[in-house]
């Protein structure tokens, strides 16, 4: 027998280490080149002072972990998938929209624009600049071009680092997250990954960085296909605790802000029931007992998505790799979802 054999990386595996590869180099000149575009989006919040993001998939994941920062900065902002929005839409008038689709094509994306006609208050996001997005709405799009493998990586970092330019423009200082750009932190996911080597299954959970747990669980379901998901921590905590014990893997996300307390007592508590607890942690706080904690310079915002986000998609990647024969080559599905 080929020794070799055993050790092929699987082609979609490999395709997402190429996009992984590059994706602090693309980020970087996103933010860069993002400028005046960023700046136009500023205005429009700074005139409305409401936002509603729309995306789907891995862009909703963004639009979720980006909600809370906005907020902070007094924009009363709301993030809802597109289907929903194409569902049961909220009123659009006097909100500024930032409509959010690494490739530009989603059937959603072009649905509600052909449906709404989009306003003078929309921005597109994208990484596609010759995309349907692209040419409809004036857009910021990320350097690099569209993203070729299955599951979402750079796609995720660029559409971060587009983010961080629009808040750059609001006034918020991008020092600390480029500096996380420029210098990523490495760490090492042996022990994480040999704690999840016997669960069926992964729940991932946070408060603040809730956005990043739901882009790390859609990961895993798409690479793995195994049924992992995400609960705000609240939620977790009213009712679907009964699930946790040994079978049942648990990643949280603790930054450096105000519900990081919250987020040790579910770490605490998931541990008790013997569920492998996995902690990315940006806090600055004590490590929890029993839990294999992967420790960040403390940090919040996009300087702690940035920090963690790479490590968790390589947990994400050696995951699905464990179980998956062709890790990353989809069966049910394609990279860009054209039909609803």
């Amino acid at each position: 027998m080929n020794m070799t054999t055993e050790t092929i990386r699987p082609a979609g595996l490999a395709a997402i280490d190429r996009e992984m590869a590059r994706q602090h180099a693309d980020a970087i000149a996103s933010y860069e080149v993002a400028g005046p575009s960023a700046t136009r989006a500023a205005v429009s919040l700074k005139k409305t002072g409401r936002l509603l993001l729309l995306g789907m998939g891995g862009s909703h994941a963004v639009n979720r972990a980006v909600e809370p920062l906005y907020r902070a900065l007094g924009i009363d902002s709301v993030a809802l998938p597109l289907s929903e929005q194409l569902g049961q839409p909220l009123p659009v008038a006097g909100r500024t929209i930032f409509v959010t689709s690494q490739s530009g094509e989603s059937a959603e994306v072009v649905r509600w624009f052909d449906e709404t006609g989009g306003t003078e208050e929309t921005f597109g996001l994208t990484l596609d600049a010759s995309s349907f997005l692209a040419r409809t709405a004036p857009s910021l799009v990320g350097v690099g071009g569209t993203e070729l493998a299955f599951a979402a990586t750079r796609s995720l970092t660029v559409t971060f680092a587009l983010h961080l330019a629009i808040l750059a423009a609001l006034g918020e200082d991008p020092e600390a997250a480029l500096a996380i750009l420029n210098a990523p932190e490495v760490h090492d996911v042996a022990a994480a990954l040999t704690a999840l080597e016997d669960v069926a299954t992964v729940v991932t959970s946070g408060r603040r960085l809730q956005g990043i747990a739901e882009a790390l669980a859609l990961g895993l379901t798409e690479l793995s296909r195994r049924p992992c998901f995400s609960l705000e921590g609240g939620q977790l905590r009213h009712g679907p605790m009964e699930m946790l014990g040994p079978e049942i893997g648990v990643v949280l996300f603790r930054g450096l802000d105000e519900t990081s307390g919250l987020v040790t007592a579910m770490a605490i508590s998931a541990v008790e029931t013997g569920a492998p607890v996995i902690l990315f942690d940006a806090s600055g706080q004590a490590p929890v007992a029993g839990a294999v904690t992967i420790r960040f310079t403390p940090v919040t915002g996009l300087a702690a998505i940035f920090a963690m986000l790479p490590v968790a998609q390589r947990l994400m990647i050696a995951f699905a790799d464990a179980r998956v024969e062709n890790a990353g080559t989809p069966v049910r599905s394609t990279k860009i979802t054209r039909s609803e």
